[in-house]
């Protein structure tokens, strides 16, 4: 799941009507066919559960389903993205073969899809979608232009050199600010650049041969695109030897830097930071909130110490690695090549319809969300969820009154901040207007660029407005889930709610260890190692005594030490400082979870085993179910590098060792694997 210290804009939207609609103008369809929450096949009955639980819930379904030759990775979530995707799909099919008055609903989707989906088009193209903007870059012969010019190329969804948005200002929430922060690399991390183990070196050379075939099909010859590639490369260690860890970009005190332009114009005089952003649009700006001050002094001399003939390009490797997938297929077979197969050890391209159903989500996503939700969502399942949300809290509240190790004074402001969760569930209570956006059916990279332009546009139009506490951060098909630290607000969209997630016909037992944990998950990501910083207003704010701060980073301490143990890859372990929020998120999110359960089950009668198993272990089932996970070597090793998340076996393993409730439910002792010994045992929440 995720969390969202800051906000971000992300996918369009589009106003044509109220959430009224989505129950009266379609019936929602109820006959689809549905994975069950839980099948007795998903177990693996060769392995005690206290030796490895993850392995008995879910070792029948790793065995029946390896990852396939087009993903790289297969999980619960893969497994329910792939059932609303045929969804997805009949709505693009059925919008795509009308023809829409110009400007609906209908003829943006499915022209976009169209688009897209026209190989031909792509082929005859070629490169020609981006000329425009190579002329820009080949034109400049300044370090004020290459300035100008990074604004003007982030305005069309490419990015370089730095990054730029508008959100909530993390100690003033009901207030929209600027934010800059670093950027510019073409490899996932900064770690890839510096790190010097065999396999890290192994993907940097990969990653220059990839660069130089790029840049061959792009037009230069054999030695041009070989010394350009090194060129590039360089460039890129440097942006990375100056950029801050993932581990230190999790701390928001770290990353609030909060200044005027002119104090950060004389940090880094080099860059004309008035004229960028005049350049993107904004204007009166006068504070803003730099994530990485040094990265940004360290830009200021590279600015100044590179030829700018040479930074032209980079700018043109930024916009070439922006829109690849979306060109012609050499360009597109290339971009996989390395950045699906390399990287992630993906053994096959998608076929062309989910590339492009992926690229309508990734531009139009609310837009066909609102045609989703009017056609699967049951509106019943919503409010079933704002039950169990309820009973949560309910939990919640009890567990922090009953802790031991904080004070009153801290308890208060915790139980305040707890009381003000808000929450959203299924789908937005209003649309974004796009009548603004012009797409067609001739022009997919245009397309792209147009959108991305009108969601840029709708992002800087925030400065000086009223924070809208009514924006979604995720389209209503996402299966996900996240919690905000500036709203203070855990959110569901509709994508989740569904089996193994949630199931309407499944029993408590079940639906608490699948949502319900989502659920505990998201309000916990309020009280995790990052989220603790905010109050109940949303702010950066210390609310916490110095003493229960001890205490707390003391016993967050234990689940950073339980993690770093874990060994997916011979040499290769979980950085447990990266993942410290989820993890503590997972272990709450169980926890509170199962307690909720048994209050709920208190008040109506404890209920007969199904299948052999009594509800309490049904809980745990329902959790393994969750993240029953395959995934190649190479992805996984790219996650521990990037992902605050652990791989899925961890997420059942570690938190379900600290759980007495566990170790009772299975009969497990003292000494058994799946049972930490008091010494280091974790408990939080």
């Amino acid at each position: 799941m995720k969390k969202y210290l800051f906000l971000p804009l992300i996918s369009l939207a589009f106003a044509c009507g109220n959430s009224n609609e989505q129950a009266e103008t379609e019936k929602v369809e109820t006959e689809e066919l549905k994975a069950p929450a839980f099948a007795l096949t998903n177990l693996d009955k060769s392995v005690e559960p206290c030796e490895n639980f993850y392995q008995f819930a879910v070792g029948g379904w790793l065995k029946e389903n390896p990852v396939p030759s087009t993903e790289s990775r297969w999980s619960s979530f893969n497994v329910v993205v792939e059932s609303n995707n045929e969804k997805l799909r009949a709505i693009l099919d059925e919008f795509a073969a009308k023809e829409p008055a110009k400007g609906s609903m209908e003829q943006k989707i499915g022209d976009f899809y169209k688009s897209m989906m026209d190989s031909t088009l792509a082929e005859d193209l070629g490169l020609t979608p981006l000329n425009s903007v190579m002329d820009m870059i080949n034109s400049i012969q300044t370090s004020d232009e290459l300035i100008n010019l990074s604004a003007n190329l982030r305005t069309k969804g490419i990015s370089s050199l730095f990054g730029l948005y508008i959100g909530q200002d993390d100690k003033q929430s009901d207030k929209y600010i600027t934010h800059i922060y670093q950027g510019g690399l073409g490899l996932p991390d900064q770690a890839y650049y510096v790190k010097d183990d065999e396999k890290s070196l192994e993907i940097q050379e990969a990653y220059k041969l990839h660069l130089e075939k790029m840049l061959k099909l792009s037009g230069l010859d054999s030695d041009a695109s070989k010394a350009a590639a090194m060129k590039i490369y360089s460039i890129e260690e440097s942006l990375a030897k100056i950029s801050m860890t993932r581990v230190e970009r999790r701390d928001p005190d770290k990353t609030y830097n909060k200044m005027t332009v002119v104090k950060l114009s004389e940090m880094s005089p080099s860059i004309n930071w008035s004229g960028y952003i005049s350049a993107v649009g904004l204007n009166n700006v006068e504070d803003l909130i730099v994530s990485q001050p040094n990265f940004m002094k360290g830009l200021g001399s590279l600015i100044k110490e590179i030829d700018i003939e040479d930074w032209k390009l980079y700018m043109k490797w930024c916009a070439l690695n922006s829109y690849a997938s979306s060109l012609s297929s050499d360009f597109v077979n290339q971009n996989f090549d390395f950045y699906s197969k390399t990287l992630s050890g993906t053994k096959e391209m998608k076929p062309r319809w989910k590339r492009s159903l992926s690229k309508v989500n990734g531009s139009l996503g609310e837009l066909l969300g609102k045609a989703f939700v009017k056609r699967h969502f049951p509106e019943e399942s919503k409010e079933d969820v704002r039950r169990m949300v309820e009973n949560l809290r309910s939990v919640f509240r009890e567990r922090i009154n009953g802790l031991t190790w904080m004070s009153e004074e801290t308890r208060e402001k915790a139980l305040l901040k707890l009381e003000s969760f808000n929450m959203k569930i299924g789908y937005p209570s209003k649309w974004t207007d796009y009548s603004s956006l012009e797409i067609t059916a001739n022009n997919p990279v245009q397309n792209l660029m147009n959108a991305r332009e009108f969601s840029f546009i709708e992002m800087i139009n925030k400065l000086g407005k009223p924070v809208d506490k009514e924006e979604w951060f995720m389209t209503p098909q996402t299966v996900n889930a996240y919690y905000s630290s500036s709203q203070n607000e855990i959110v569901f969209p509709a994508g989740i709610l569904q089996p193994p997630f949630y199931d309407a016909n499944a029993d408590a037992a079940i639906n608490y260890g699948g949502i319900g944990a989502v659920i505990g998950h998201e309000f916990t990501h309020g009280f995790d190692d990052q989220g603790s910083k905010y109050d109940h207003e949303g702010n950066l704010s210390n609310w916490w005594t110095e003493d229960d701060r001890t205490q707390f980073d003391d016993r967050a301490d234990f689940v950073v030490k339980q993690f770093d143990s874990f060994e997916p890859l011979e040499g290769l372990f979980v950085n447990g400082k990266l993942t410290l929020g989820e993890n503590i998120a997972d272990l709450g999110g169980a926890t509170l979870s199962y307690h909720a359960m048994e209050k709920e089950l208190e008040e109506n009668g404890e209920p007969e085993p199904i299948d052999g198993f009594t509800y309490k272990q049904r809980f745990f089932l329902g959790w393994a179910q969750v993240w029953h996970m395959n995934m190649t070597d190479e992805e996984l090793r790219k996650r521990i590098a990037t992902d605050s998340h652990s791989p899925g076996n961890y997420r059942v393993i570690g938190p379900l060792a600290n759980m007495p409730e566990f170790a009772d439910a299975f009969g497990c002792q003292s000494g058994d694997p799946m049972v930490n010994p008091d010494s280091l045992k974790a408990v939080i929440w």
